[in-house]
């Protein structure tokens, strides 16, 4: 097996697989890359077992095709300040060794056969397809991400429900406190159907989302799902069980709107959550005549402190309890210049909407559990 490969392509493309391979695997093949030549066209794939992902560069000085494993970390370290430059591989799948040359030295690498690398999952014959624009899906993946959860018990949440219908699909993420609904008006699927996507494949997704343009095409089971692009494909096994109902703990008919800067708010609570306290973090809101005063205490050092912002508002005057960093983490995932704030009372959630849509076929709720004033 013989290649010649420039060494920024190379390298960029191994970064972007590497991100699939765990710190801790019981399995030392897992901790290799995969490279398999065949015709003009070089594979490199990267597994963890429960996610696969492959990507393809096109090789025009080709002398053997074959296939071997390659220490990933090793390689990755090696290769990560070179020069742009052409890099010769040469490999011999009997004995596994491997030699990489350039202008001005040598590595020589002992690499696996490539027989031993797992099996890439196949599809059932019962599967359903569909595609998304590659920028739709990357806008879905990074309006939902930061609200997934990392909840060992209920696995369901660790990852964005995608509820795909004939006429909207909407993008869904929780953690119990917080709650984004992202849904897309041009996105339909031929048949109702949803999947649970893993948060790891979602960030995997979205790094490489950010380089296409092109469409994403998606086949999935009832257990695994294919994600092809031009050049990669992801592999994943898709997390099991039943999504929370979400849309029932949506509340409707909130009687007081609040209607305020987006970003003078974040920086307001940003502010002001530095005096609340270290265990609870809460930070309370009190909504009254178009102002909203924002203040947090510690009483365990003694300090405290508010911050008044003009708004809109209709509706009695209250007071509501929010975690300081949910309430910025959905503040900052917003792109909007306004946002509104729906209330109805002090013990249930509230919806904070976007007032302006950088779309016209999405729509943006999220949703947030206040905390006990006190607290």
């Amino acid at each position: 097996m013989r290649f010649v490969i420039s060494s920024s392509e190379l390298v960029s493309h191994l970064q972007l697989v590497g991100r699939v391979i765990s710190n801790r695997t019981t399995m030392p093949i897992l901790d290799h890359f995969l490279f398999r030549l065949a015709g003009n066209k070089l594979s490199i794939t990267a597994s963890d077992m429960e996610t696969t992902l492959d990507t393809v560069i096109p090789i025009e000085n080709v002398t053997d095709e074959g296939a071997i494993t390659i220490p990933a970390r090793l390689l990755l370290d090696s290769l990560r300040d070179f020069a742009e430059q052409p890099l010769t591989f040469v490999a011999d799948t009997d004995t596994y060794a491997i030699e990489i040359t350039w202008a001005g030295g040598r590595f020589d690498i002992t690499g696996l056969p490539a027989e031993d690398y797992p099996v890439k999952p196949e599809l059932s014959d019962v599967k359903t397809r569909l595609s998304i624009p590659a920028n739709v899906l990357l806008d879905a993946i990074n309006h939902t991400l930061y609200a997934t959860a990392d909840d060992e018990l209920r696995p369901v949440m660790n990852g964005i429900f995608f509820d795909l219908g004939e006429e909207n699909s909407s993008f869904v993420a929780t953690d119990a406190h917080k709650l984004v609904c992202y849904t897309r008006k041009d996105v339909e699927a031929s048949h109702a159907s949803s999947f649970i996507l893993p948060k790891k494949s979602a960030n995997l997704l979205k790094n490489i989302l950010g380089r296409l343009t092109d469409a994403v095409t998606i086949e999935l089971d009832d257990k695994n799902a294919v994600f092809t692009l031009p050049n990669y494909s992801l592999i994943c096994r898709l997390i099991e069980g039943t999504y929370p109902a979400y849309r029932s703990v949506i509340p409707a008919g909130n009687p007081f709107h609040i209607t305020i800067d987006r970003v003078d708010l974040l920086n307001c609570v940003r502010r002001v959550a530095v005096y609340s306290s270290q265990a609870s973090n809460l930070i309370t809101l009190k909504i009254a005549d178009n102002v909203l005063t924002a203040s947090a205490q510690d009483l365990d050092f003694s300090v405290s402190g508010y911050e008044r912002v003009t708004c809109q508002y209709s509706g009695d005057a209250m007071a509501i309890g929010f975690k300081a960093s949910f309430l910025i983490d959905i503040l900052s995932n917003l792109s909007s210049q306004n946002v509104v704030i729906e209330l109805s009372d002090s013990n249930r959630a509230g919806l904070i909407l976007p007032v302006e849509k950088s779309n016209e076929n999405e729509d943006i709720l999220t949703l947030l559990m206040p905390m006990m004033i006190g607290s």
